[in-house]
């Protein structure tokens, strides 16, 4: 099939790379326009864009997916399908209608749960045990088109929301790759989403990075990670904001009460509802990323609270 790829981040490259690979024909790609990153806040192609332009591909970067000029080349491309990836942006029904196959979107859960942009985060501070993704056709309803494929992924111990979106990401690709095949060899059916285990994902805000330390170790713990990389998990002390990485499981110190901090030689514990958390690493508002051990003994205390 002729394809036209839309995505936007890292995390859209594997299937990119995949379908490059494959027996489909991926003669253009749709993303975010270039935007200004880093400290010196310099105008950046998306890594979608980048890697198009390695590869010789044109890239279309509409400020609207609904701008003519856009729908217009789109067209003019004529994409049999138009495979999705983590795009960004939304798609007008009059670029939904472009492609006879229509638009397969890989979404990063398992359908209906976690409609929305952040489902791995979401996912992740729920306490799920176990994830995946899907493969379904955009529809105008925000990711609630019928399914192609699924695959399921456990959640580890340790994942965190940028380890396991990237595993899902490789894993992702092949499942991707497999349901264009499907599709243009009419192997694949189209399944109605089931109306029942709706839940949504909107993106995460800073705000609700803010970590309740009176809930359950367990629950600190996944909220933390489901946090991490982005926008970062962090609490406060003296109301001066602070970022934590993931903590560490001390079911053995029960005695703290919840945001109490315990500060010894070589470990800094935190009270919960249940029992407390190690500290690995913290970054203070405008200092850089540390050892929580360091960070403490910068305080010059063996006590405090956190969330005050």
């Amino acid at each position: 099939m002729r394809l036209v790829f839309a995505g936007t981040p890292d995390v859209a490259l594997p299937s990119l790379l995949a379908l490059l690979a494959s027996r489909h024909d991926v003669v253009a790609v749709v993303t975010r326009p270039d935007a200004r990153a880093g400290r010196d806040r310099l105008l950046t192609a998306s890594p979608v864009a980048t890697l198009a332009a390695e590869r010789g591909l044109e890239a279309l970067k509409p400020a609207r997916a609904g701008d003519a000029d856009f729908l217009a080349r789109l067209a003019e491309l004529a994409p049999d399908c138009c495979p999705v990836v983590a795009y960004g942006g939304l798609l007008p029904q009059r670029a939904l209608d472009v492609p006879p196959g229509g638009w397969v979107n890989l979404h990063f859960s398992l359908l209906p749960a976690w409609r929305g942009a952040a489902p791995v985060q979401r996912s992740l501070m729920a306490g799920d045990q176990v994830t995946g993704a899907t493969t379904f056709r955009l529809v105008k309803e925000l990711d609630a088109g019928p399914t192609y494929g699924l695959f399921t992924e456990t959640i580890r111990p340790d994942d965190t929301a940028g380890s396991l979106l990237e595993r899902l990401a490789e894993h992702g690709a092949g499942l991707l790759a497999a349901t264009l095949d499907g599709i243009e060899d009419g192997t694949v059916e189209e399944r109605p989403q089931p109306v029942e285990g709706v839940s949504h994902a909107p993106k995460l805000q800073v705000h609700e990075a803010e970590i309740d330390w009176s809930r359950t170790a367990y629950a600190v713990d996944r909220h933390v990670r489901g946090c991490t990389p982005a926008p970062g998990a962090w609490t406060t002390l003296d109301s001066d904001r602070i970022k934590v990485a993931p903590v560490s499981m001390r079911a053995e110190m029960a005695e703290l009460g919840p945001g109490d901090v315990a500060v010894g030689k070589s470990a800094v514990l935190v009270g919960t509802a249940t029992h407390a958390v190690e500290l690995t690493h913290v970054q203070p508002a405008g200092k850089p990323r540390m050892r929580a051990v360091d960070w403490a003994r910068g305080l010059r205390r063996t006590s405090a609270r956190l969330g005050s």
